[in-house]
């Protein structure tokens, strides 16, 4: 049927709160994040990421262990969370030279993390982060980034 997302897939770019889980069982991505719900193992999921965001023509700055951070500096205990810092080093150039400040939202995260046997991937929607600063070239800028994000999200399935 047109519209379906494979089982166990699904890729959203809106939803309402992070806990309403569809009829489906998938945990829809939030309006600020382009996503999708996998049922792959973790490290798997990583590094095909990691691969399709490179295809994209986006390094790896950094990438944080959320699990291990929480687990070291407080005893907390959760699941993994990989959060991955990615940049395209032209699309940056532009957006910098358009407007000086904007590497505040610098580099753009992209998250992976456990949610019980599902793997999420969550990358920031950059239209909605920075929608509120008018200025044509960000604008194009930004549509570029999330159609390149949208690409690594859908190639994930």
């Amino acid at each position: 049927m047109a519209g379906e997302q494979p089982a166990g897939r699904r890729v959203a770019g809106a939803a309402s709160a992070r806990d309403a889980v569809g009829p489906d069982g998938v945990v829809p991505a939030p309006e600020y994040a382009i996503g999708a719900t996998l049922e792959a193992p973790f490290d798997e999921v990583v590094a095909t990421v990691r691969a399709r965001l490179k295809d994209e023509g986006f390094g790896v700055l950094c990438e944080i262990d959320v699990q291990a951070t929480l687990r070291a500096k407080l005893g907390v205990e959760r699941g993994r969370y990989l959060i991955i810092g990615a940049c395209n080093p032209p699309l940056a150039h532009k957006a910098i030279q358009a407007e000086p400040d904007l590497g505040v939202f610098l580099p753009c995260n992209v998250i992976v993390y456990e949610d019980g046997p599902a793997v999420l991937v969550r990358a920031v929607d950059p239209r909605s982060m920075l929608g509120a600063i008018e200025n044509p070239v960000l604008d194009a800028v930004a549509g570029e980034v999330a159609l390149r994000f949208t690409r690594v999200v859908e190639s994930l399935g």
